[in-house]
């Protein structure tokens, strides 16, 4: 037996809506949809990674998903313009990353973070 990928699965209660949400932000694609359910994908990549926490690291609650990207300040004007401010950060934090956080339209907690 072998995992074939890992799909985190967010609440929403329109989930177009929130896909837009993070097109606007994160530049990912909305690749399927069937109204009740949006899948995103990040284009021309497939890897998925799951992680187990009992918190968020720096005494922050765990978030419910991780998203890494190449360039924090860019993410982080792309998140002002639709209207929403960080709730933790950015930050560099003490293990080498730098990152913030953010709650989506539907009110997820995502960490939004960045390897220096």
């Amino acid at each position: 037996m072998a995992v074939t990928s890992l799909v985190p699965n967010l609440p929403a209660r329109d989930p177009l809506a929130l896909a837009r949400f993070y097109e606007a932000v994160f530049g990912l694609k909305a690749d399927f949809d069937m109204g009740w359910i949006a899948f995103l994908g990040i284009p021309g990549a497939t890897g998925t990674r799951l992680q187990l926490a009992a918190e968020g690291g720096s005494g922050t609650d765990l978030p419910a998903i991780s998203i890494g990207v190449d360039d924090l300040d860019v993410t982080l004007e792309r998140l002002k313009a639709t209207g929403h401010q960080p709730v933790y950060g950015p930050v560099t934090e003490p293990w080498g990353v730098r990152r913030f956080y953010l709650r989506d339209p539907e009110g997820n907690l995502v960490n939004v973070v960045t390897h220096d």
